[in-house]
């Protein structure tokens, strides 16, 4: 494996948007890159940061970011006056913020999802072998083993939050000629395993709640990122775990792990390992390989 400098994209002119009454949309880019989602995330961080008047809420995305306002305290021009401030003044190839790597431990080809793709063959694009058979065979792997450690070789940033509430969307960090790619489902399941890992696109997944879906299913993790109870102690400021920015680090148990850690999670005792760290954009540009392994290496 090399270490490949990432070169940054040029962007197109931001595009602004209203959105009804009360929310202002900004497309950065049409196609997803680290360049056009560290952008959204940097001018969302500064908008938090500003406690702009007239913003109550704002949602960074893969490539587009939304601000939702109240338009008796704001009028959306103005706040887009100020949008258009922060995209001049930003220089996202030399950019920081305080983040988080988290460990998340995954038993990969586990009973669960297995049961559930195998039950849904006849809407997948092979019938006859499994999402991570398929997934290998059309990434050009040998086997599903040397998928799986292409697929926790890199750890998977979290570019968004969203489709269902709790839902990281996570882009592996890598150059583009190493993004694993899959296509979703010819048609979607109606049911997915609570806690799933999932791949479609160039993202990977943690289905929050059981319910339908339609990505490859390729293991399942026994932690939980969606708390709506807040049993455990890391929910105590947050009912969703994962934030944009976090920085996902899969890694292989067993189903002995797996059951250890289970057990934790449903006695309400278990506790993330996560460590925080300053994520260096210009950092990861020059050396991603290099700096990934750094990133780890704070929670091994």
């Amino acid at each position: 494996m090399g270490d490949d400098r990432i070169t940054p994209v040029d962007l197109p002119e931001p595009r602004y948007e209203y959105g009804g009454d009360d929310h202002v949309f900004v497309e950065l880019a049409e196609a997803m890159s680290f360049t056009a989602n560290f952008k959204a995330m940097a001018i969302t961080q500064q908008v938090a940061e500003r406690e702009i008047d007239g913003v109550v809420e704002n949602c960074p995305a893969n490539a587009s970011y939304m601000l939702r306002i109240d338009p008796d305290v704001a009028h959306p021009d103005t706040i887009i006056e100020e949008l258009r401030e922060i995209e001049a003044a930003l220089d996202v190839e030399n950019y920081e913020w305080e983040t988080r790597v988290i460990d998340v431990p995954v038993l990969f080809e586990d009973p669960w999802t297995h049961e559930t793709l195998m039950e849904f063959r006849d809407r997948h694009q092979d019938p006859d072998g499994t999402d991570l058979e398929y997934s290998a065979e059309l990434n050009g792997f040998d086997s599903v083993e040397a998928f799986i450690d292409a697929f926790v070789a890199a750890p998977h940033m979290v570019t968004m939050v969203g489709f269902v509430p709790g839902l990281p969307w996570c882009f592996q960090m890598v150059p583009r000629e190493r993004q694993l790619e899959v296509p979703k489902y010819v048609e979607p399941r109606t049911d997915t395993p609570s806690r799933a890992i999932g791949f479609g696109g160039a993202f990977s997944v943690i289905y929050p709640v059981q319910g339908a879906g339609g990505y490859q299913l390729y293991g399942r993790t026994p932690i939980e990122v969606l708390d709506v109870d807040q049993r455990l102690p890391d929910f105590e400021d947050s009912i969703v775990y994962p934030n944009p920015g976090d920085i996902l680090n899969y890694r292989r148990i067993d189903r002995e792990e797996y059951d250890e850690i289970r057990e934790e999670v449903e006695a309400g005792s278990y506790e993330y390992t996560d460590e925080p760290v300053t994520f260096s954009t210009e950092e990861f540009f020059d050396a991603p390989d290099e700096y990934n392994q750094r990133l780890v290496e704070v929670i091994a």
